[in-house]
């Protein structure tokens, strides 16, 4: 069957057309118009309309992570500036942005800006970098960093040491990712080379001086196991080739370099060439997301047997960034951090973004103010982060139960040993204790746990506050929620033995000994009058 090409038809011609077509058949073309309005029309209707629902739905549950996210998208169509501006923070005050809402930010916000306020975009960026690990959003920054700030773009000395800075904590926090980690170490040498370039021919010690520290780098590069070592070898051979330096190029052969370099570089082989499986596992397209759990956690066991904190952690940053609302994935970081680093901003701003990510882990909350606590916190801090914590919603009361008594833990050991800030006093234990047992007494009556909230109460009253009738005062209320409850009257005689106050004991059974308790109806009778003819 002959085929037949589609005619070419110039813009020129086609817009003649059109106004032929207009000309011969006005009304054809008035209806066009008309319809295309009236589409537009509806489609802006429809999505004010839908803008109206999820400022609704944001007004009545504004922990509606999903609504939040269609908002922002709406608003970003819509071009509404200062309602997206407002949209985010609002977003961000209550979860972590993905990474790539982040970069979405930073360059709407840079498209407005002009250079004399881009410190506001880098302070985006700052925000970004600091809730998850992503090369893409560390190299936005870089990048955005040299085009837009004068003095680092004009290489400026207080720019060329502003820049540096900034790559070198981005080669802390991200250079050790097996397969992306190349790209800011490649971001990095293109920089310092294009430093060298503005180095006068003549000034040769700032030349040498600049040509070492370019080195140094790839010695730094050539160390680290990452998918790209081997390309990177050739590169820093052709570098040292175009340098004046005659060594052998060929692939995969590490002659003609120094002996130092040429062992870190086969150590980082070694170290990829064991890790390249599991690079694969956790990168596969084709795996359910269980499966990659499984295979990251596989892979961080791998890392923890070398025992290199910093791989450990970047791996689980990595895991973090795939899986942010694994309360499973927080948990065994945190964990591990306590293991190991124990105290520090680290631990401290891991503990934070869980908590973020995963509020409604109770044990999350409980192990963040024991961390505070070890970081020496001042109140303030600490305090914040319970009043936190009690704005979640929990899957159960022992959760809120842990909260409360881990509180008062902190408070007492502060307040025992003299550590505290200045501001802790034993009234702020009672105010605790006060505060539980109103959140607490009206769900959990006749429970275990309130029994056991009351006689720590009591016990405090006595040993920090010295407040006998404060600590009897704690029982009594208790007995107004419980007092069908035998432990709870079981536990206030037994305090008032404890001290010798035999006839305040004996009171106490005569209140309890008409009672009626749950049990076999033999409690009163062989389990207290003895006790009580006794007393």
């Amino acid at each position: 069957m002959e085929e037949f090409e589609k005619p070419q038809v110039s813009m020129e011609e086609d817009t003649e057309m059109e106004e032929s077509d207009a000309v011969e058949n006005p009304k054809a073309s008035q209806k066009s118009s008309s319809d295309s309005e009236s589409s537009d029309s509806e489609e802006e209707a429809d999505q004010n309309e839908q803008l109206l629902a999820l400022e609704y739905e944001l007004s009545t549950n504004p922990s509606n992570y999903d609504a939040h996210v269609q908002y922002i998208k709406l608003l970003r169509r819509s071009a509404e500036i200062e309602k997206l501006r407002e949209a985010r923070e609002n977003m961000n005050t209550l979860f972590p942005l993905s990474p790539e809402m982040w970069m979405e930010w930073a360059k709407d916000e840079a498209s407005l800006s002009n250079e004399s306020n881009f410190e506001s975009v880098e302070k985006l960026y700052e925000r970004g970098i600091s809730e998850y690990l992503s090369i893409p959003l560390w190299c936005e920054y870089l990048n955005y960093v040299q085009e837009h700030d004068p003095k680092v773009r004009d290489c400026l000395a207080d720019g060329i040491s502003k820049a540096r800075n900034l790559f070198e904590r981005a080669v802390t926090a991200a250079a050790l990712h097996v397969s992306q980690g190349s790209q800011i170490w490649d971001a990095y040498i293109q920089y310092e080379q294009a430093i060298l370039l503005t180095i006068d021919q003549s000034d040769i010690q700032a030349k040498e001086k600049q040509v070492q520290r370019i080195r140094s780098i790839f010695h730094r590069y050539l160390s680290i196991p990452l998918a790209s070592l081997k390309s990177t070898l050739l590169a820093y051979k052709a570098w040292e080739v175009e340098q004046g330096n005659s060594l052998d190029a060929e692939p995969g052969d590490v002659l003609g370099i120094s002996s130092h370099v040429a062992s870190g570089y086969q150590k980082a082989e070694e170290m990829y060439n064991a890790r390249a499986h599991h690079e694969e596992q956790i990168t596969r397209q084709d795996i359910s997301e269980s499966e990659r759990f499984q295979h990251y956690m596989s892979y961080l066991d791998f890392e923890k047997s070398f025992g290199d904190p910093a791989r450990v952690q970047i791996l689980y940053e990595r895991a973090i960034t795939d899986f942010p609302v694994s309360n499973d994935l927080w948990l065994h970081y945190t964990h591990y951090l306590d293991k190991t680093l124990k105290v520090g901003n680290v631990v401290k701003d891991v503990y934070s973004r869980a908590t973020r990510n995963c509020p409604w882990v109770g044990e999350l909350w409980v192990r963040y103010l024991l961390c505070l606590e070890r970081g020496l916190a001042f109140e303030k801090e600490i305090s914040a982060a319970f009043e936190k914590s009690l704005k979640c919603t929990f899957s159960t009361l022992e959760e809120y139960l842990d909260l409360f008594l881990t509180r008062v833990d902190g408070l007492r050991r502060r307040i025992s040993s003299a550590s505290g800030d200045g501001v802790l006093n034993y009234s702020m234990i009672r105010e605790s204790f006060q505060q539980a047992a109103d959140y607490l007494s009206p769900h959990m009556k006749n429970t275990d746990g309130l029994l056991h909230l009351h006689a720590y109460w009591a016990r405090l009253e006595l040993k920090l506050g010295n407040d006998l009738i404060a600590a009897r005062g704690v029982w009594e209320s208790l007995l107004k929620t419980c007092g069908s409850m035998l432990e709870a009257w079981k536990s206030y005689i037994a305090m008032e033995i404890e001290l010798d106050h035999i006839n305040e004991a004996r009171a106490i059974y005569k209140r309890c000994y008409s009672k009626r308790f749950s049990g076999t109806g033999s409690e009163n009778h062989s389990g207290h009058l003895p006790f009580l003819v006794a007393l």
